[in-house]
């Protein structure tokens, strides 16, 4: 994912032109909701923090710096309201599961992501390759929220370590650690999953 920033439109974003702000909206609001409805299982939740992804963004553009990308910045914003959404939900005792149907609602993989589906024609390969993506979606829910979001930045966004740094303020180290363990909870969810299925 890249960023070129027009110097001029960036200046206008700056000056808070409302114009320059939906070519924002219109430039990343596709991928700010897909990541915040995989970080907190939600198609509505996401749909809210989205919303204020880019309230935020207007309020303290002027935060913006130029030293990491846009979408970056974008993606810090989207990251740290998801997490406050989550102590929320926490401090609400709201279960934080998502039921296979709301699930299988959830907008489709962004372009490039790694969880693209192969066309399949038979309808019990259909059925059988719908099973297999809710059973990732729903098991990529269940991982705990700090290892989650390392593994949708990097196997999702397809981030590399050094943006995602920059998102979570964690050293590279740390990113490649959870991402590591995120996958091994993420393969140990889904092998449970799949063997509650069959049994």
């Amino acid at each position: 994912m890249t960023d070129d920033v027009d110097p001029k439109w960036l200046e206008r974003l700056y000056a808070r032109d409302e114009h320059a702000f939906s070519k924002l909206v219109l430039l990343h609001q596709a991928r700010i909701l897909a990541l915040t409805t995989r970080l907190l299982s939600s198609p509505s939740d996401g749909e809210e923090i989205t919303q204020e992804v880019f309230v935020q963004a207007f309020k303290h553009i002027d935060q913006f710096r130029g030293d990491a990308k846009l979408s970056t910045w974008l993606y810090r914003i989207a990251v740290n309201l998801c997490k406050n959404k989550n102590k929320y939900l926490r401090r609400r005792r709201v279960n934080e599961s998502t039921s296979l149907e709301e699930l299988h609602e959830t907008a489709q993989p962004a372009p490039g992501a790694h969880a693209t589906m192969a066309r399949v024609g038979r309808p019990d390969e259909l059925a059988s390759a719908r099973q297999l993506h809710d059973t990732v979606r729903i098991a990529i829910s269940q991982i705990d929220e700090a290892f989650r979001e390392c593994l949708i930045l990097r196997d999702v966004e397809e981030l590399s370590y050094e943006e995602i740094g920059e998102i979570t303020s964690l050293p590279p180290g740390t990113v490649k650690s959870r991402i590591f363990r995120a996958r091994a909870m993420l393969r140990e969810r889904i092998e449970e999953l799949l063997g509650r299925t069959k049994s």
